[in-house]
């Protein structure tokens, strides 16, 4: 099976000539996710402006203020002055709060439209890439790497335009009072040209492995929380709190890197500035000394030079946000940049029933073969059952019939059509699954059930709980079919987990059944319940089971038995005790108690 995407999962390993290719990230977000709120955001900007403006105008002020008042030493004008720097303070707040609210909407909606369309991506991705990648990890890309970029995003636009035109603003007081002394206090700028290109490297690659930490975390902590009950049981608890330890540890030095380069930023502003700012005293002194400038002149300089610092900080915070937003929005577009294999044909043969054929099909994850000249046939409308030691591959088949990936080499058939030449969604249309790791939502029983057929009745779902024995322990609930099941089914028992599970096969009513060990969790009066309702939902349907029950199988029209990736013994299970080969021993293993996978 082809690699969706070999380019783009190299891209997750490292920030390696990222500086284009994040420009083209950017300009990619600008015009798919930004673009479309250019009023609100250009009426934002204005605001911005205006409100950088402002700070430049009160600068300004200053000198009349030194000039006219107190060195003239007269009150005349003073609540002129006054009333103009109080409005324009006023004006500065107004419009600072009207575009801070404006642009953390939009950081927001830009942020949970990404969040959005990368789960709705995901979704269409083929199994392979969620075998390659844990949901600790994906759930990282979707909210983890959103959050940073929605949070360097956010701060980005709420500064860059404002302190962008509060040092234009500032500036130009500067040089409006003195050429000079603007390039005596900017002295110190071309010194810090070189380790500020150095720093912002260097926070470009801490970010990444931040958030590649960080991925790792998730994922101890999902595996953690799914397997609470194996660690428990098998007294894990000092195991698993070592490896999240690690992973805290580690997670933990690649944050505080980051950090670090981040908080060098305003340290480096700190040390222009007060090269900046003796150089302007002993030189704005000096003129004062001789006559050549008035108080008011250095004051109104001062006051310009004084307030540049604060906008060139967070200007240099936001060269190391967006440093870290650049590693998360590559991440993303690592993830989106993926494209499924798995696909519908553009000229689909149509389904039909018929018998399900496997015809030298070949098959391997990466390097590692997983089956090898695999050929026989399911007959329509029988139950066939598939057995054989761990590993040998049959759960590989059932993930090749839905398409959830492709063979190698050989077709899989249904009637006389391929599966990769039919239709998706027609295809997955015909069959029902009730595999071993139940796949249960947050939602009520009878919303779990609906799932098999989103649009049946209450009426169809209460039959189907029923045939499947739900409503055997549905009905001593509170709210019956109505009880929420919790995270992953988590307020159910693992039996009544697979009784739902078994009741939305049975609501789908699809006319192939794909069944991997459906009874492995039930108690033995649950067991002959389900084993009486699957037995009158699989008349008339092909059914394939996987199974290491013997009781689950025993009355099988065929049983396939596989090891190391192919078929080995085909037969009844009379026939095949009488030959005396591999299943033969498997059902005496587990006759005699002994643990052996049918």
């Amino acid at each position: 099976m082809s690699d969706p995407s070999p380019a783009s999962d190299s891209q997750t390993k490292a920030p390696n000539g990222v500086d284009l290719r994040s420009s083209r990230l950017v300009i990619r977000l600008w015009r798919e996710h930004v673009l479309k709120y250019w009023p609100a955001l250009t009426f934002a900007l204005i605001l911005m402006s205006l409100e950088g403006a402002a700070l430049g105008a009160f600068a300004w002020m200053v000198r009349p203020l030194f000039d006219e008042l107190f060195a003239a030493q007269s009150l005349d004008g003073l609540w002129k002055v006054v009333t103009v720097i109080w409005f324009l303070f006023l004006f500065r707040a107004v419009a600072g709060f009207v575009q801070r609210v404006i642009m953390s909407a939009l950081g927001l909606k830009v942020t949970t439209a990404l969040q959005t369309r990368l789960v709705e991506h995901l979704l269409t991705l083929d199994g392979a890439v969620f075998t390659r990648h844990p949901p600790g990890e994906l759930i990282e890309r979707v909210r983890g790497d959103s959050q940073t970029l929605q949070s360097a995003a956010t701060s980005v636009l709420l500064s860059f335009g404002r302190d962008l035109v509060s040092l234009v603003a500032l500036s130009f007081v500067m040089f409006s009072n003195d050429w000079q002394w603007s390039l005596v206090a900017l002295v110190g700028l071309p010194l810090m040209i070189v380790p500020m290109t150095l720093l912002l490297k260097q926070i470009r690659r801490t970010a990444f492995a931040a958030r590649e930490a960080a991925a790792t975390l998730t994922t101890r902590l999902d595996e953690m929380f799914h397997g609470i009950q194996s660690i428990k049981v098998n007294r894990l608890e000092a195991h698993e709190r070592g490896r999240f330890e690690r992973s805290v540890k580690q997670y933990l030095k690649q944050q505080i890197r980051s950090s670090a380069g981040q908080s060098a930023n305003p340290s480096l502003i700190d040390l222009m500035s007060g090269i900046g700012f003796v150089s302007v005293t002993l030189f704005g002194a000096t003129a004062i000394v001789t006559g050549d400038k008035s108080v008011g002149d250095f004051m109104s300089f001062i006051t310009a030079l004084s307030l540049m610092f604060d906008p060139l900080k967070r200007l240099s915070n936001i060269a190391g946000s967006l440093q870290a937003a650049a590693a998360s929005l590559e991440r993303i577009y690592s993830m989106l940049d993926l494209r499924p294999t798995v696909l519908s044909p553009a000229h689909p043969a149509p389904l039909s029933s018929g018998d399900i054929c496997f015809e030298n099909v070949e098959f391997s994850y990466g390097d590692m073969p997983v089956l090898h000249d695999l050929t026989f046939t399911a007959k329509e409308g029988q139950t066939t059952a598939i057995v054989g030691p761990s590993g040998a591959g049959k759960t590989t088949l059932f993930a090749l019939l839905t398409r959830l990936i492709d063979p190698v080499a050989g077709k899989v058939r249904i009637g006389s059509v391929a599966t990769t030449e039919a239709d998706l969604a027609a295809l997955r249309d015909m069959i029902a699954v009730v595999g071993q790791d139940t796949a249960l939502f947050d939602e009520s029983i009878e919303d779990n059930i609906r799932m098999g057929r989103l649009n049946a009745d209450s009426a169809d779902v209460a039959k189907a709980a029923e045939n499947a024995a739900v409503m055997e322990f549905a009905k001593s609930l509170p709210a019956g079919l109505e009880t929420a099941v919790g995270p992953r089914g988590s307020s159910l028992s693992g039996g009544q987990r697979q009784r739902v599970a078994i009741a939305r096969a049975m609501l789908k009513d699809a006319p192939i059944l794909l069944l991997d060990e459906p009874t492995s969790a039930l108690d033995t009066q649950s067991e002959k319940l389900v084993q009486t309702a699957l037995s009158r939902l699989s008349q008339g349907r092909t059914t394939l089971v996987i199974a290491h029950r013997l009781s689950t199988i025993r009355d099988a029209d065929k049983i396939v038995v596989m090891d190391k990736g192919h078929v080995v013994e085909e037969g009844t299970h009379d026939s095949l005790m009488q030959r005396g080969g591999i299943y033969a021993r498997l059902v005496e293993l587990q006759s005699a108690g002994m643990s052996a996978d049918l």
